[in-house]
């Protein structure tokens, strides 16, 4: 420590040691000078050291590991100053080991210190440094802080919701389209098979509290749906309408309904009497909080534990206000919450917090693991640990969950003048409108296929478009450009070609030899969907993972290879939607009452 005055737990120390040995800057107690002076005396001394164990300060682990390495000595540091969330989602723990990216939330936090890249370490760290200086400059003066206003001068837009509701003369007159078809295609689409014809009918007639009710037998979450949810691709995209004209707007009509129960009279639930039986769900985002809800319905004690400090999962952390404002969220989970009655505990990272094992020896009797898929993927080119690489996963888990979005809060997320997003997807999309809106002068979404490829939703294409994200289609990065201080400057590119489909159906991107070229940015956002955490999977004994780390379900039940046991969502397919999510849940909740019911027995 720098002084005596520092020091703690000399007593817990000193009554699990042989030896302790205690080192001053400014000598007030024990060795006069740095720890790593005193490790050297020993060393030089012919003290025998099998293993050294640094924790402290990054600066700090990074000079004992130089130690070590001088004199081969193994040596493992933990690196908890650079964990943030614990899950490794900010990105914030970011760090190269052995030439590998890693995460200290996930793959450590002890590492062999020998293998770690200290130097683009602390380069990293001392750019998030930066941010904060620039955040709290004014008032560490004693003045008024002006980041503010610059942040407000800077940026061309807000984050207020862009798309607009139906007021309730349209959405009467825009059910009147929707034909009542006696067998209706569009719910084969929905994945948590809400009665659609029957909710439209209601909105016909006007009676919107019966279309809230309709809705709220099969959804637990209406109004996030109604925003989020892709129906141009599940139920709208069955609508007959839709063979010769556009299909009924079966999204908007959701969401115009689950506003109006808000504004007016909520729907109070239908819960069976208590069967005495406790449920775990892990995950508190969409997957989560549809089977929670519905095993309260049937009257399951249901908790959901939470790894973050608040709740929503990826609908709070992973989708940006300006598409789902958080009032909706907590609107959402009041309802399961209050309503519903389903338990919810925060900051509870199972895997390491608990295990599942625990769970059930805690008098859980069933539990579904809906964690999601938190951990980015990246493109496997030089340069991707530049300063100025941020995945679209850490860019929105950032801006979300420190408000950056919110001008009243001093918590920026500073992006570059030049920003490009890599890949076409929702996410990238939400990653390109987010750094247009923190100040971005240019951002460029850069795709390897062509626009007929391009996988997001059609609506969030056009609004990128609309405000200004450029697009640069069948081009491919093959490497970062980095400056003198290791910070992003440019990115070298290659044009493609189109061949023949692949897995996806869509058509496989070929190189164009010789087609190379550079263009200047000074952000890199990979927006590539992301892999399974494995937090979780990898601290489950004898839980069945396929080779990509997903957990391997019956996909009829959800059910895994471990006896009441079930899966679903991201963590199981990778990623995917929200709907998907719920689907999964709803599935999930089904299978858990079977299960449990024949447990039970008559």
């Amino acid at each position: 420590a720098r002084t005596q005055s520092l020091f703690f737990w000399q007593d817990r120390m000193e009554a699990v040691s042989d030896r302790v040995l205690y080192s001053t800057d400014d000598g007030s107690f024990g060795h006069h000078g740095f720890a790593t002076q005193l490790l050297e005396e020993l060393i030089n001394d012919g003290e025998s050291i099998d293993e050294v164990i640094a924790i402290g300060p990054v600066p700090h682990m990074r000079a004992v590991a130089n130690v070590c390495k001088r004199h081969g000595i193994p040596v493992v540091v933990s690196l908890n100053p650079i964990m943030v969330d614990g899950t490794g989602m900010c990105g914030g723990c970011r760090v190269t080991v052995n030439g590998e990216t890693q995460y200290a939330c996930v793959d450590g936090p002890e590492f062999d210190g020998a293998l770690v890249d200290f130097e683009e370490l602390m380069t990293r760290q001392g750019a998030y440094k930066d941010q904060e200086r620039r955040a709290v400059a004014g008032h560490a003066q004693g003045e008024e802080c002006r980041l503010e206003q610059q942040l407000a001068e800077k940026a061309p837009l807000d984050f207020s919701e862009v798309n607009q509701p139906l007021n309730e003369k349209q959405a009467i007159a825009e059910a009147g389209r929707c034909l009542l078809c006696k067998k209706p295609l569009c719910v084969t689409g929905c994945p948590v098979e809400i009665d659609i014809p029957g909710f439209i009918k209601a909105v016909q007639e006007g009676e919107f509290f019966n279309a809230a009710t309709i809705l709220k037998d099969k959804n637990n979450l209406p109004a996030i749906c109604g925003r989020v949810c892709p129906q141009e691709n599940q139920c709208e995209k069955t609508c007959v309408l839709g063979r010769k004209d556009r299909p009924v707007s079966i999204g908007k009509l959701e969401r115009f309904v689950a506003d109006w129960e808000a504004a007016h009279e909520a729907v109070e639930p239908v819960i069976a009497e208590p069967t005495g039986h406790k449920v775990a769900v892990i995950g508190c985002g969409p997957g989560g909080l549809t089977c929670a809800g519905d095993l309260a319905k049937l009257g399951y004690d249901v908790t959901i534990f939470e790894a973050f400090h608040d709740t929503g999962g990826v609908l709070r952390y992973g989708i940006p206000e300006f598409r789902l404002p958080k009032h909706i969220v907590d609107r959402e989970v009041g309802y399961v919450q209050s309503l519903l009655g389903v338990k919810i505990r925060l900051n509870m990272v199972i895997g390491k917090v608990l295990t599942i094992e625990e769970l059930f020896e805690d008098g859980y009797e069933a539990v579904f693991i809906a964690v999601g898929a938190g951990a980015p993927a990246f493109l496997g080119i030089p340069g991707e640990n530049l300063v100025g690489v941020f995945s679209a996963n850490e860019l929105l888990t950032r801006v979300n969950l420190m408000k950056a979005y919110r001008q009243d809060y001093d918590t920026p997320v500073i992006v570059g003048r030049h920003v490009a997003v890599i890949g076409a997807g929702n996410v990238a999309m939400d990653a390109a409108r987010v750094s247009l809106r923190l100040g971005a002068e240019r951002v460029m979404i850069v795709y390897r296929r062509s626009d007929a490829e391009i996988p997001a939703r059609a609506e969030e294409v056009e609004n990128a478009r609309h405000e200004g994200v450029e697009f640069h289609l069948l081009t491919n990065p093959v490497r970062i450009l980095g400056d003198e201080h290791d910070r992003v400057v440019g990115m070298e590119c290659i044009k493609m070609k189109l061949g023949e489909p692949d897995d996806s159906g869509r058509r496989r991107p070929l190189p164009i030899e010789g087609s190379e070229f550079v263009f200047d940015c000074d952000m890199m956002i990979p927006a590539l969907g992301n892999k399974a955490n494995p937090l979780l999977t990898h601290n489950t004994k004898g839980l069945e993972l396929n080779k990509w780390g997903n957990v391997v379900v019956n996909p009829e039940t959800g059910a895994t290879n471990l006896p009441g046991v079930y899966a679903g969502g991201d963590i199981v397919t990778g990623s995917a939607t929200v709907i998907e999510a719920m689907g999964a849940g709803k599935q999930a909740a089904r299978a858990i009452d079977a299960y449990l019911s024949e447990q039970r027995g008559p």
